[in-house]
């Protein structure tokens, strides 16, 4: 019975390793978002709304040397949601899409494409100089790069011999995740 067993074992041994080297390879996959910061800038604007009412209100009482009154502090909260509302024309005028995708055991390509609304963004208050400003980096900054990569586990090091970028695979293989910068994280879809 246990040589039995073990021939069966035996058997799947090769089957199953390729399986198990199948889903590490992300050869032909491409992982996207379409905008990376809008969430990011939600939660952002979220956490410092709670903080910019306190110190617009004590502001304003240190100014009038006296507490505000309820209708006064109705007046700055109408002012802060107001900014708020601005905030929140400026985030939809302005998205960073980005996609990677996997070339091959050892080159991927990735893409960034950033774009403004410029009526949006005239909207919320934004001049034209600005704009124009905006739009011009935005021309300016590389929208395809390609890069070498290795695969350590569940982690993928873009450019692992330059500078490294350190991306981190879902279990299923469904989401990457990385850091646009210090503080802001960013999860891509698998599309492919």
């Amino acid at each position: 019975m246990k040589r039995f067993l073990w021939s069966i074992i035996l058997l799947l041994a090769p089957y199953s390793l390729s399986l198990l080297q199948a889903q590490t390879s992300l050869v032909g996959c491409v992982y996207y978002n379409a905008n990376i910061l809008g969430d990011k800038m939600n939660e952002a604007i979220s956490q410092v709304m709670p903080e910019a009412k306190a110190e617009a209100i004590a502001k304003q009482e240190k100014k009038k040397g006296r507490k505000l009154t309820d209708a006064e502090k109705a007046e700055v909260e109408k002012k802060l949601e107001e900014s708020r509302q601005k905030a929140d024309v400026v985030m939809k005028g302005m998205k960073t899409a980005i996609t990677v995708e996997f070339k091959s055991e050892t080159q991927a390509v990735m893409k960034m494409d950033m774009s403004i609304n410029e009526d949006a963004l005239k909207q919320a208050g934004v001049g034209w100089a600005k704009r124009k400003a905006l739009k011009a980096a935005m021309a300016l900054a590389p929208s395809t790069e390609k890069a070498t990569y290795v695969v350590k586990g569940n982690l993928v090091i873009m450019d692992p011999k330059d500078e490294p970028d350190t991306l981190r695979l879902s279990e299923d293989g469904k989401y990457l995740y990385g850091k646009f910068d210090k503080e802001t994280n960013f999860k891509l879809t698998r599309t492919k």
